[in-house]
């Protein structure tokens, strides 16, 4: 259901209905306000609603109420009220008879005074009240058609507000100005709230970094390319079963991770990782889709060039020739670079941390075939020129400096410092088979 209210009466209740609002102003900055233009200019000329999100239709007189139903009518109005005079009910502006016949064709609650508001505003808060962040850019399919039918299945169980990604503001800003509305209203949140993110890595990485350790849940609708992260947490890359999995209410409590007080959710590669997301260009994707990373990464085979890295663990230090280091946090299994293990496991406290020290060609193709089978298994890889390990904390030092990329953003830093952030995200995800 949508999170916008309708309010509206009639001249003689207007002052009942201001008084109303200003009692129940806290639970009401959880929704957008839709009513006349006369009403709005009540509301805005201090009474004290200033954290409302209003929207202003026309005067009654000049069409408010037509205009209001016709919102009714295209779903985009959760439940109405009506302050009616109970002696003009039939004829008075706006016009009761037109409200309360839209109300009966969509289904929409409305209430007709201060006790069934109040039943009504408590109903629908008590609703699970979910904030998607929409990149509609994400992915090869059609972004309206997309937002059309998560709306569709979520919609009826929980109220969606949409905030769309742009092309000059990060995600992650997005998210924290949002849990920052959610946590200023805990004290009086009737509901519950979640944090959406529907998109590819880059969109869903910067929510949930933005979400670790601030307890919101976090749903995730994947849209992009490789969608990683919720194919290493088994969450559908289906867009229904996706939504269908947020609605089943499972949460898995999982790590997060920085790098250089980064947040990182999925995993940061430093030689041959960083050079395969850098050359599989967007266009690439757009192309060839997953392809284009397996097309960059037999490219990045071809030119791979060993550098030295110092490594400190525990306070002990040590220095390897390698041609691709990679910490993961979470990583599916066509993460081929962090299966030195044979499986990241995302809820250990602990980071899996993957080192390549083959110094030829063919023995770098032999590594990644290794791997590859490691990540079949479900067993560590047994070649002396792959070093695994499992760690909180893990400083990284190279010569030359190398690319850097973290959860499929590229970067340059040196010297690079990861951390294990235990038990910081809680992600809506399908229930774990043993």
């Amino acid at each position: 259901m949508p999170s916008t209210l309708a309010i509206l009466a009639h001249p003689t209740q207007a002052d009942h209905l201001i008084t109303w609002l200003s009692k129940h102003e806290r639970v009401l900055t959880h929704f957008q306000i839709m009513a006349p233009a006369e009403m709005t200019q009540r509301i805005e000329q201090g009474w004290g609603l200033k954290k409302i999100d209003l929207i202003p239709l026309k005067d009654s007189s000049q069409g408010g109420d037509i205009e209001l139903a016709a919102h009714i009518l295209a779903g985009d109005v959760a439940g109405v009220l009506f302050f009616a005079d109970p002696g003009a009910i039939a004829i008075a502006f706006p016009s009761f008879p037109l409200v309360l016949r839209a109300c009966q064709l969509k289904g929409i609650p409305i209430a007709l005074n201060d006790m069934a508001a109040t039943l009504l505003l408590r109903g629908i808060a008590e609703s699970q009240i979910a904030y998607l962040i929409f990149n509609p850019v994400a992915g090869q399919g059609n972004p309206n058609m997309d937002l059309a039918l998560i709306k569709e299945v979520l919609e009826p169980q929980i109220l969606v507000n949409v905030t769309m990604t742009q092309p000059d503001v990060d995600p992650a800003e997005q998210a924290k100005e949002i849990i920052a509305h959610i946590q200023s209203k805990n004290e009086h949140d009737l509901g519950r709230s979640l944090i959406i993110a529907s998109g590819g890595d880059g969109t869903v990485s910067a929510v949930a970094g933005a979400t670790m350790n601030t307890n919101i849940p976090l749903g995730i609708i994947p849209r992009g390319t490789a969608n990683a992260f919720s194919v290493g947490l088994g969450i559908p890359t289906n867009l229904r079963a996706a939504c269908e999995t947020i609605l089943a209410g499972n949460t898995h409590v999982i790590d997060g991770a920085r790098c250089n007080d980064i947040p990182m959710i999925l995993l940061a590669g430093v030689g041959f990782e960083a050079g395969m997301v850098d050359g599989a260009t967007r266009q690439l994707k757009n192309e060839l889709g997953n392809l284009a990373y397996v097309l960059s990464g037999v490219r990045q085979v071809a030119s791979a060039t060993p550098f030295t890295a110092t490594l400190e663990i525990d306070g002990e230090v040590s220095t390897v020739t390698t041609t691709a280091i990679t910490v993961a946090n979470v990583a599916p299994s066509t993460s081929v670079l962090a299966q030195g293990l044979g499986a990241v496991i995302p809820d250990d406290g602990l980071m899996e941390v993957t080192i390549a020290t083959s110094t030829t060609r063919l023995q770098g193709i032999n590594a990644l075939a290794s791997l590859v089978a490691a990540a079949a298994r479900g067993n560590p890889t047994q070649r002396d020129d792959i070093t695994c390990l499992r760690t909180n904390r893990i400083k990284v030092t190279t010569d030359p400096p190398q690319k850097l990329v973290i959860d499929g953003e590229v970067l340059e830093a040196n010297p690079l410092e990861f951390e294990c952030l235990p038990q910081a995200l809680t992600v809506f995800a399908p229930l774990r088979t043993v």
